[in-house]
Parts: structure tokens; C-alpha cells; sequence
């Protein structure tokens, strides 16, 4: 057993890594890229949410088997070193983290910007740098306070969707609140068919659809501190992304039958207007608390992923060794109080980036987060061809449909990350990407190729 104060501690129960999964990958995706997603591919966006989310389904999967079979501090970032090299790993653990830095960057932008909606004579900048100061401190608690106070807010998050979903299917059905009469599914093959912009569109909406599941992979990064991992883990990666799928689609759904799909987000939020047609005239403060909540919860998640996979990847050598420097309570410091200073940039940002930049940072977290998953899959992958047939029978929690699901996901991955190059929206974000791998790669061959090769952790060891 290693030294306590040297080690992650175990805090993190089923009911932590559940919410914390869910309020990680809902979010920005559904409050605002899901009306981009629709506009491209019309109602058939719904196709687009399920090929997407079953490919994730197997990502999280591959994922699962190899963080129950090992779990360890760092995790996809660990495998990736382990079963593919020092430089794959080296490039995934960094990734990931670019990855919540660029999404955290943007959440706390948003957060001033929702708080203006109550304080409009008060700087943006004030709301900006509080929340950076009070999510930084929140990730210094024990892993155990943490994950309660990611609960609950998540929790908020989900209620409000559920209650939307249920007040849109009351609205649908029944017509409350309503001048006219009362809408139904018929607005998913009127105004332009259930396809209006042809399969073209459907691939088109899969960058956003891929960037609204990005997150998920947080649950790998728990195993580490997750009480009895062998039963946590499985429970949560079968019945996370599945919730998170039924929400999405549901949502969308009910919105689509409401409203056509061509108008939805051109008249503001689908959600005031669905909160309005119920007859709440505070839809936009209902909203409003409904989005900071999200924001504050994302960001938690963020920072909380982005410190513990650097906190794994100093342990193997390959971040500063002071990233692996734990409080009397087990959490890494050091990287809880890079991240937040990393956040300030956001001050700065929210000044001069204009409004349009939310679709280049949500290409570029499709990007790092897609290169990701990639990585999770590739690793099962090459972890599967070093165990003989006993082992594989000895899995507790194998991947299903072994070997085509994976290869179909991975063929999957390769083909979004392609997209992100076909698309002129979205083409500076492979652009950025690829720089990022190769300034990743220089790195690697400059400063941490000489250092000791990576010893691996045995789950006994933990």
C-alpha cells in the first residue's frame, strides 16, 4: 500500500461518479450547440445524436474495461503511455487537458456573461475572476466534499431538463399556454422533410453532436478515487452515457415537435420560449439559474479532470514533478492552482474575443476531446493483443461485441476528426490541432524522452 500522503484518496462513491459524468457532458452542448446542430441537419439531427452516442457508448466502454482491470491515477492518459508508448501517452494526457482548459476557458466567460443578466452595472470581469476564485477553492476540499457539491449541482441541471422535457410534452399534447392549437410530431417531417438538407447535413451537425458528448470521459479519470472501483465504474459507464443519450434526444424531440425546426434559436433560448409558453414570466431568470448552474458545475468538472490527469502524468514522469504534491486532504495543489491561474486568461479573453469565437472553441474541444477517445480505443485495443485467452475470460467487465464494435468506433473517430478539416467552420480547428501535436511531439523529444521509461502500477499495488 502506498503512502497516504502520496496517493489519491478513495472518496468518490457510485452517486458522485454518476453526476459528475453527467454534469461534465451536459452543458453547453445542449444550452446552445444543439440549435447549431439542428440548423444543419433539421429533426434528422436525432440520427446524428445516436450514431454519436453509441459510438461514445463504446469509447466509454473500452474505457471501463481497462480502468476496472487497472485502475490507476491518470487513467486513459496511463493506458495510452503503457499500451501504445511514452509519446502516445505524453500526447493524450496533454490533450485532454488543453481540452478542459479551452472549454473552461469559455464556461467562465459564459458565467460572467449570465450574471450580467442581474447585475448589468457590474464588470464582467468581477464574475469572471469570483468564480475562478471560488471553483479553485472548491477543488481544494476533499475529494468527498467535492463530489457532493458536483452532485447537487448537477442535479439542478438535470431536473430542469427533465422538468422541460415534461413541460414541452404538456405543451405538445395538450397545448397549455398556447394561443394556437396544439403542435405534434408532424413538425418533424413538415417544413422540408424529416431530412431537409439531405444526409450531407446529418454529417455535417456530427462535429457538434460529438463536442455536447465531450466530458463523459471524466469517469475514467475517478477510478483512482473511486471506493470500490470494480463496482462503481461499471454501474456508472452502462447507465451514464444512456442518460445522457435520452436527455439529449428527448429534449431535442420534444423541442422539435413544439416548434419547427428551422425557427428553433432564432426567437432566443428553446428553453425561455418553452419555459414562456408554460405561462412563467420569469422563463428568463428561470434560465438563467438553470445555465449558471450548468456553467459552475462544468467548470468544477474541468478543473477537477484537467488536475487529476496531470497529477497521474507526473507520477509517470512525464509533467513537473510538482504536479504530483498532494494537501493533507489528497488533492494535487499544484494543478488545482495551475488550472485556475491558467482560467485568468479568461479575464483577458472575455475582453477581446468577439462572439463568434464559441464555434472555433467548441471545434477546437471537439478536436482535443475526439483525439481522446481515439486514444481510449486504440489502447483497449493493443491492451487485448498483450493477454492471452484465460485472461480475456477472467475481464470483469469486458467490451461487448469485441472485436467489430471497437474497430467501427474508431473508424468512426478518425472520420470526425476528418470533418473537422472538410467543414470551413471548423477547419481552423484541426489546423489548431495538429500544431498541437506537433509542438506536443517537439516537447516530448526535447525535455521527457531521456527520463526513466514508465513503470506501470498493478491494481494490487493501490
Amino acid at each position: 500500500m502506498r503512502n497516504e500522503k502520496t496517493q489519491l484518496r478513495r472518496g468518490l462513491n457510485a452517486r458522485h461518479i454518476r453526476f459528475m459524468a453527467l454534469g461534465s457532458a451536459i452543458g453547453t452542448g445542449l444550452f446552445y450547440g444543439s440549435a447549431g446542430a439542428i440548423q444543419l441537419a433539421g429533426p434528422a439531427v436525432l440520427l446524428a445524436y445516436l450514431v454519436g452516442g453509441a459510438a461514445v457508448f463504446m469509447v466509454m466502454r473500452a474505457l471501463g474495461e481497462m480502468a476496472v482491470h487497472q485502475p490507476v491515477s491518470g487513467s486513459f492518459g496511463h493506458y495510452a503511455s503503457h499500451y501504445l508508448g511514452p509519446l502516445a501517452g505524453f500526447l493524450t494526457g496533454w490533450t485532454y487537458t488543453f481540452e478542459m482548459v479551452i472549454v473552461a476557458l469559455a464556461d467562465v466567460t459564459a458565467f460572467g456573461i449570465y450574471m450580467g443578466l442581474w447585475f448589468p452595472d457590474v464588470a464582467q470581469w468581477v464574475w469572471v475572476l469570483s468564480i475562478i476564485m471560488f471553483i479553485g477553492a472548491l477543488n481544494m476540499c476533499s475529494v468527498k466534499v467535492f463530489g457532493e457539491m458536483e452532485f447537487w449541482l448537477s442535479l439542478v441541471k438535470v431536473v430542469a431538463i427533465i422538468a422541460m422535457i415534461v413541460g414541452g410534452a404538456a405543451v405538445m399534447l395538450f397545448g397549455f399556454g398556447q394561443a394556437q392549437e396544439a403542435t405534434g410530431f408532424s413538425n418533424l417531417w413538415q417544413h422540408g422533410g424529416f431530412m431537409p438538407n439531405g444526409i450531407s447535413g446529418v454529417v455535417a451537425s456530427l462535429a457538434v453532436v460529438m463536442f455536447a458528448f465531450g466530458g463523459i470521459e471524466i469517469i475514467g479519470i475517478t477510478a483512482s478515487e473511486a471506493k470500490d472501483p470494480a463496482t462503481v465504474l461499471p454501474k456508472a459507464i452502462n447507465s451514464v452515457p444512456l442518460r445522457i443519450l435520452l436527455f439529449y434526444v428527448l429534449t431535442l424531440l420534444v423541442l422539435m415537435a413544439i416548434y419547427p425546426w428551422n425557427s428553433i434559436g432564432q426567437k432566443g433560448s428553446p428553453f425561455v420560449e418553452i419555459f414562456s409558453n408554460l405561462g412563467i414570466s420569469s422563463a428568463a431568470s428561470v434560465l438563467n439559474v438553470v445555465v449558471i448552474t450548468a456553467a459552475i458545475s462544468a467548470i468544477n468538472s474541468d478543473i477537477f479532470g484537467a488536475g487529476r490527469m496531470m497529477y497521474g502524468m507526473a507520477s509517470d514522469g512525464q509533467a513537473p514533478k510538482s504536479f504530483s504534491k498532494l494537501t493533507s486532504n489528497g488533492v494535487p495543489w499544484m494543478t488545482v492552482l495551475v488550472m485556475s491561474v491558467a482560467l485568468l486568461l479568461a479575464v483577458v479573453l472575455n475582453y477581446f474575443i468577439p462572439k463568434q469565437i464559441f464555434m472555433i472553441i467548441a471545434s477546437i474541444a471537439t478536436f482535443a476531446t475526439v483525439w481522446v477517445w481515439l486514444m481510449i480505443l486504440l489502447s483497449q485495443i493493443a491492451m487485448r493483443r498483450t493477454l492471452t485467452k484465460e485472461e480475456v475470460s477472467q475481464l470483469s467487465f469486458p467490451v461487448p461485441w469485441w472485436p467489430l464494435a471497437p474497430a467501427l468506433a474508431t473508424v468512426f473517430m478518425l472520420f470526425v476528426i476528418g470533418l473537422l478539416g472538410y467543414f470551413e467552420a471548423s477547419r481552423i480547428a484541426l489546423y489548431v490541432g495538429l500544431v498541437w501535436v506537433a509542438l506536443l511531439t517537439l516537447a516530448y523529444w526535447l525535455w521527457v524522452r531521456k527520463k526513466a521509461p514508465l513503470t506501470v502500477t498493478s491494481p494490487q499495488n493501490l
